[in-house]
């Protein structure tokens, strides 16, 4: 048997278990558990995956910061929060069709910075911008493609728990992995702008009855506004940890709840309640991924995945092409988080051995690949068969759009995405500018 068999084997075995619907965490396990048994690896192996899980995933004090900050979003979500601010930035910006679009966009961003939850944005935007975007007179494709563009900023834009599990299998500082997004994410999001401007040529203004007074703007987006800033600024300055700032952001969602009178025993527990279901599948897939990578690497995958992209040549740029390439590839099938936990620890070191010329060595060429890496998978939302964001939003919008609708609209802005990133690879000042 070949050097390449077993791990070639291995990969074709976890990709089909994924496909066909099986948990994801419980393929990357049981591939581990069967490649112990048919290669040469001792069965002590078994050993060694328990003490890996237990310093990498059960001991791991920064991975608290994830069921703190999904807790924040979905106390945010669930309580009308984050929809008050939707409508408050809808009547702020409703004067015409541009800004009924850059009010979808600016909320968008919003709830990225508070909540980081790509399904309940896509899903809370749905409902309440679509019908609105189709009274400004845009199209059913245009409106959808800035529907799932936006809630997908949630994946990029801090905090974000893609970014934590990112800066934890790269092993670099979370603070500058946040840092680091800021740049790309506003780039991201003038990107956008321009495409809705665009988009919105020739179509009527609404009436200035939908605008509504600053005053008013200020106590329905205000007190949101402080958290995010409170969050990001303590975690970016150094004043708390992310695990800490976690805290802080789970508090003051619970205390803006109780500012609004939004606040009730049963909505606090159905968030507390599904802060558990979406924590407990995200410590199950890193639990199996960590199994998987350990015997993937056992049985010489590491040294497979090196040879070939080697093959396509040893240049620094061209070796980040072809990684890039494969993530925004298995995008199309696999999710950010399988692609994250089984990828990563392959590509990090090769990349982290490469000399590309841009100044960047150590932990700042780690932190370029690893926003390069968010920005790219922040696409494996929108590219169909199986973009996350689109199963959210045919599912809240139902009958409105047609599947057609959905895939031709998220065209542009998938294109807008890949221009981002060519330009976050050119210029890598962008990304650590801020670090």
């Amino acid at each position: 048997m070949s050097e390449s068999a077993l791990p070639l084997a291995m990969a074709a075995l976890t990709l089909c278990g994924i496909l066909a619907g099986y948990r994801v965490g419980m393929v990357l396990a049981g591939s581990a558990a069967i490649f112990i048994l048919v290669s040469d690896l001792p069965i002590a192996f078994f050993n060694l995956l328990t003490s890996r899980i237990y310093a990498n995933v059960l001991s791991n004090w920064l991975l608290v910061a994830i069921p703190m900050f999904i807790f924040m979003g979905l106390i945010l979500e669930t309580s009308g929060v984050a929809e008050r601010s939707l409508r408050a930035a809808q009547r702020a910006l409703g004067g015409s069709a541009a800004g009924m679009g850059l009010s979808v966009l600016a909320i968008g961003i919003l709830l990225a910075a508070s909540s980081g939850i790509v399904g309940a944005s896509v899903v809370l935007l749905t409902l309440l911008a679509l019908p609105r975007l189709t009274e400004a007179g845009y199209d059913n494709s245009t409106s959808a493609g800035l529907v799932a563009a936006s809630g997908t900023l949630a994946i990029l834009i801090p905090p974000s728990v893609m970014l934590i599990v990112l800066g934890d299998q790269l092993q670099t500082p979370i603070p500058d992995m946040f840092a680091g997004a800021i740049g790309p994410g506003l780039l991201m999001v003038l990107a956008y702008a321009g495409l809705v401007f665009w988009r919105a040529r020739g179509l009527p203004s609404l009436s200035r009855s939908e605008r509504g007074s600053l005053w008013r703007l200020v106590i329905d987006l205000g007190p949101l506004l402080i958290l995010v800033v409170s969050v990001l600024g303590s975690i970016i300055n150094g004043l708390a940890t992310p695990t800490e700032a976690s805290g802080i952001g789970a508090f003051g969602a619970l205390f803006i709840t109780l500012l609004y009178r939004r606040f009730s025993l049963s909505m606090m527990l159905e968030a507390a309640r599904q802060t558990v279901v979406t924590t407990s599948m995200v410590l199950f897939v890193m639990i199996g991924a960590t199994c998987f990578s350990a015997v993937f690497k056992g049985v010489g995958g590491d040294d497979l995945v090196e040879t070939g992209v080697m093959l396509f040549g040893d240049g620094a740029f061209t070796v980040l092409l072809v990684v890039m390439g494969a993530i925004f590839v298995l995008g199309f099938v696999l999710d950010w988080l399988e692609i994250t936990l089984i990828l990563l620890p392959i590509f990090a070191p090769i990349v982290a051995a490469l000399e590309f010329g841009n100044g960047l060595a150590g932990e700042a060429l780690l932190v370029w690949f690893g926003i390069l890496v968010a920005v790219n998978l922040q696409t494996s939302f929108l590219t169909p068969p199986f973009g996350f964001s689109l199963f959210y939003l045919r599912g809240a919008a139902k009958d409105r759009l047609t599947t057609t609708e959905i895939y031709r609209g998220v065209l542009p802005f998938i294109a807008l995405q890949l221009s981002v990133l060519a330009l976050l690879i050119l210029f890598p000042g962008l990304i650590t500018g801020l670090t």
